[in-house]
């Protein structure tokens, strides 16, 4: 219990930091954010009384500190339009967003969807929170891994399976990706949120945080440690994935918005990192969906 109580330790202290502000004097670069639901609709993007949701006002916050802005929208059709305004397009979204249903907003079209992930391929670049892997699903079992996937999961890395009770839980940090190594935390941090549990991993990741696996309840996360948050390439496009962001508190926490803005840094070119794939080395047995795997000490 001493890793436990390390942990607890980090995360106070990581609630003290907070990312510096980058791109003053420079023109703002634009994202676009998406957080359209066509299947189980988040509190933190849920909109009432006309106004911006939770996410979308914290988000737009961020960027007026860091020197992006933020253009907020669940209306899908936006992927049959110009997209050359947005510098990054970023994803908070669930289900198959070319279907109507969750939130009521107008659906993408396919076309859409193939324009999105041709634009990311040439270079626009993509950052997803949380929900994004719960959308447009690889065909076959839910509990496995899939020879062939989404082209969508193919793009943003790996494929939301299932998630447990929210529980106080931890994450390896294995990278100094922008962010995450400036922290000044050691080597991990622990805190309460709705836990992902995800299959279908590209094998190019460049893996930041890793989800610790040995102490949590629940049987869908008595697996092997897997990856949290990471980068890759796609095509010529920055593509950038956390897991974290279920909980209104989380976007509040100085933790996830370093995460958050570090990301987006380097998507959007801002900040330089050596993204050079590390899943196999530092989560051998990821693709491992059952059984407890080997037991840290």
């Amino acid at each position: 219990m001493q890793r436990r109580s390390f942990f607890r330790v980090a995360s106070a202290a990581a609630l003290t930091a907070f990312p510096a502000a980058w791109g003053a004097g420079e023109r703002k670069y634009k994202i676009l954010y998406f957080t359209r639901s066509a299947g189980f609709e988040h509190s933190v993007v849920k909109r009432q009384g006309g106004q911006l949701s939770h996410s979308e006002k914290l988000l737009t916050e961020m960027g007026r500190k860091a020197g992006f802005e933020v253009e907020c929208t669940k209306d899908g059709r936006v992927f049959d339009g110009n997209l050359d305004p947005y510098d990054a397009i970023a994803f908070y979204t669930s289900g198959d967003l070319t279907q109507p249903g969750g939130d009521g907003s107008p659906p993408m079209t396919p076309r859409g969807k193939q324009r999105l992930l041709e634009a990311i391929a040439a270079g626009k670049n993509f950052i997803g929170f949380h929900a994004a892997t719960d959308s447009f699903h690889s065909k076959g079992p839910r509990d496995e891994n899939q020879t062939e996937v989404d082209p969508y999961v193919a793009m943003i890395g790996g494929e939301f399976i299932v998630h447990g009770a929210q529980q106080e839980a931890s994450l390896f940090m294995c990278s100094r990706f922008p962010g995450a190594g400036n922290l000044g935390i050691g080597e991990a941090i622990a805190f309460t949120e709705e836990w992902y549990t995800h299959k279908n991993f590209a094998r190019d990741l460049h893996v930041i945080l890793v989800q610790e696996t040995q102490y949590m309840k629940g049987e869908c996360y008595q697996r092997p440690d897997f990856p949290a948050t990471w980068a890759r390439m796609h095509g010529q496009g920055r593509v950038f994935y956390t897991s974290l962001g279920h909980r209104e508190d989380i976007w509040t926490n100085p933790f996830f918005q370093a995460i958050a803005i570090g990301g987006i840094g380097w998507a959007l070119g801002k900040v330089s990192f050596d993204i050079k794939p590390n899943i196999d080395s530092v989560t051998p047995l990821a693709n491992q969906l059952k059984g407890t795997g080997p037991v840290r000490t």
